[in-house]
């Protein structure tokens, strides 16, 4: 795995050792960032279910200005951290080694606001329902952000939840990617 652009472009992550984790290939993160745009001049990221923090270091490598990991799982903390230090992002992240459900809560009741929330949950659970379900009700994802939303090809996602609307869907093999926006006004 390596960074694909920016300011890190072709440095190397540290990949799971676990099967537990499940980095989202390259060519899959190099399409995500073709459809969201090479720049993300100071963008706030939020990355839940973070594994590596491959999304989120590559956001900051394209010039996002800060990103929240989270992960409970304590290979993936390592992980992301050791990433972070290793590419000279460590003063840009934090990282919440709670279950998402948590952070989310936590995050909500300081108020705090994403323009690009990433999101890639194990498969075969519900979970990307789940988080499309928590973010719909507004709040962490700032009007105009954008939601990436990794899931099966089988799960079907709605088209419009509540505050945000599918702007696009594209599959890598078993891997569904479905992009949504927020409302431009809150809801």
């Amino acid at each position: 795995m390596r960074i694909v652009a920016g300011t890190a472009r072709g440095r190397t992550l540290l990949g799971p050792k676990s099967l537990r984790i499940r980095p989202t290939a390259d060519r899959v993160r190099e399409s995500i960032f073709n459809i969201l745009g090479q720049s993300m001049d100071g963008r706030a990221v939020l990355d839940l279910y973070a594994g590596t923090g491959a999304l989120s270091l590559e956001a900051l490598s394209r010039g996002a200005k800060s990103a929240v990991l989270v992960d409970a799982d304590r290979e993936a903390v390592k992980l992301c951290l050791a990433n972070a230090a290793a590419l000279g992002f460590d003063r840009q992240i934090s990282v919440l080694p709670v279950l998402v459900d948590r952070a989310l809560t936590k995050l909500r009741r300081e108020q705090q606001a994403f323009d690009l929330i990433f999101a890639d949950p194990p498969y075969g659970r519900g979970l990307a329902l789940g988080v499309l379900k928590h973010l719909s009700a507004g709040g962490l994802l700032a009007p105009g952000g954008i939601l990436c939303l990794e899931h099966h090809k089988r799960e079907l996602l709605p088209e419009r939840l509540k505050s945000l609307g599918r702007l696009d869907s594209r599959r890598f093999g078993d891997t569904a990617v479905s992009f949504y926006q927020s409302s431009l006004t809150p809801s």
